[in-house]
């Protein structure tokens, strides 16, 4: 089955969505370095022994966070890539249509739910 330019429409509106609640996460939780890239904040609570295993907690957490998210965001621009080549919905394994349903429910899939 091939998509209408209304499932395709629909799918990429989906995907512009999550990213931008993706990047609206990243925000809560990491800033931009020198170099560009995310890191997750630390917050200085206090300089107690209690104070500091809970400042490093908070950021262990928020960078396993961090971590997903933007996994999820690089998931979501091959996504976005892979519909401006026109290969988008394609399993990369046995390259048979994934289903529309699949596609709504995990709009960056790669593989059909066979694979």
């Amino acid at each position: 089955m091939e998509f209408t330019q209304e499932n395709l429409t629909e799918l990429k509106n989906n995907l512009l969505l999550e990213e931008k609640r993706i990047q609206g996460e990243l925000q809560l939780i990491s800033k931009p370095s020198l170099d560009g890239e995310l890191t997750p904040i630390f917050n200085e609570i206090g300089s107690g022994e209690d104070e500091n295993a809970l400042e490093i907690e908070e950021y262990s957490d928020n960078l396993a966070i961090e971590n997903t998210l933007e996994k999820q965001l690089k998931e979501i621009n091959q996504a976005l890539d892979r519909i401006n080549q026109g290969i988008y919905g394609k399993c990369e394994n046995c390259g048979k249509n994934i289903s529309l349903d699949r596609l709504r429910a995990y709009p960056s899939a790669k593989k059909c739910t066979a694979c």
